[in-house]
């Protein structure tokens, strides 16, 4: 860390610590509580000074979403298990063969996961199934409309589950395609790649956006407020893709902020203003204006990286977890 990061903004003190006591692999809100994702079998409830486990699976938790009302899972045990606020867990579903749900999605009125070469989604009218050309790579449904975006080895699916009628749509682009995300405006769908980029395409008429210059393969992407910008990890700098344009990226290069000596890990842009969380490799955290790059110091460095982060819904609490099993919350 630069000498001009230990003179400056500090909100460092402002933490409070969560023993998760194992790697933690996402964290939700549910309302302002914090819910942290713990590789093997637990969800960990932060409320106050209070704090719960809640075993959810016999084994590795390999895939998470929220929609802010409840968390789905889905484990190497074979299920998918949706757990509120209150604790209370239901198992959704258990695959017949037991294979690994990989990759879970969630919308206000249904719920997604895909298995092996097949992807699932269930609603209150019943489960429907999709054959996949490979195994998913990620799940995303759209903001508006009930639309399942699936990545997976050369491109990725759209999918209507309630149209019957309707014939997947593909988006093809060579590779592997590792996570799926929606602009938040329903415009752009974007994917990250086994190879350090992203590929993208303008939904209205599937015009192809290629984002490239990383080190390494991004794991991490968070969409500003109105759609604005795409954070992403995969260097040791921000990267910030301008997105307000009908273009999108398009021509365009990206906004580099936040540069350090160890690469990010994650990224969680603020719900409601120009600034976005970014963990480093080296457990560093710091919050970063969009605008001019200013910073915040919210973490000094560690023994590990950070591996989780994100914003209740009013953008006034901030939890972060890392690898080594050291969590927390910040509120501002």
């Amino acid at each position: 860390m630069s000498d001009s990061r230990v003179a400056a903004a500090s909100i460092v003190e402002r933490i409070r610590p969560v023993a998760a006591g194992a790697s933690v692999v996402a964290v939700h809100f549910l309302g302002d509580d914090p819910a942290f994702v713990l590789g093997e079998e637990t969800l960990l409830f932060a409320r106050g000074d209070e704090e719960r486990r809640l075993p959810v699976h016999g084994g590795a938790i390999l895939g998470s979403a929220s929609d802010g009302n409840r968390i789905v899972t889905g484990g190497d045990d074979g299920k998918v298990v949706a757990t509120n606020a209150e604790g209370t867990t239901e198992t959704v579903a258990t695959d017949a063969k037991r294979r690994w749900i990989d990759h879970v999605a969630v919308a206000s009125d249904g719920i997604a996961w895909s298995a092996g070469k097949q992807a699932f989604v269930r609603t209150a009218k019943g489960e429907r199934s999709l054959d996949l050309p490979s195994s998913a790579g990620g799940l995303a449904f759209a903001p508006k409309g009930f639309r399942l975006a699936i990545a997976h080895y050369n491109g990725a699916t759209l999918w209507f589950p309630n149209a019957a009628q309707a014939k997947p749509e593909p988006l093809e682009w060579k590779g592997s395609h590792l996570d799926v995300s929606f602009s938040p405006d329903g415009r752009f769908l974007v994917t990250a790649m086994q190879e350090p980029t992203l590929h993208g395409w303008r939904l209205v008429d599937a015009k192809h956006m290629r984002m490239s210059g990383y080190a390494t393969k991004v794991r991490s992407m968070s969409w500003g407020p109105g759609s604005k910008w795409l954070a992403t990890s995969g260097a040791s700098q921000l990267v910030i893709w301008p997105f307000q344009g009908k273009d999108g990226p398009m021509g365009k290069t990206p906004k580099i902020l936040s540069p350090a000596e160890h690469r990010i890990s994650s990224v969680a842009a603020h719900p409601k203003q120009e600034v976005c969380a970014v963990g480093y490799e080296d457990g560093m955290m710091l919050l970063t204006r969009i605008e001019d790059g200013a910073e915040v110091l919210a973490r000094r460095p560690g023994n590990t990286a950070i591996s989780a982060l994100a914003w209740n819904a009013a953008g006034n609490r901030l939890a972060f977890g890392t690898e080594d099993g050291e969590a927390g919350v910040i509120a501002l």
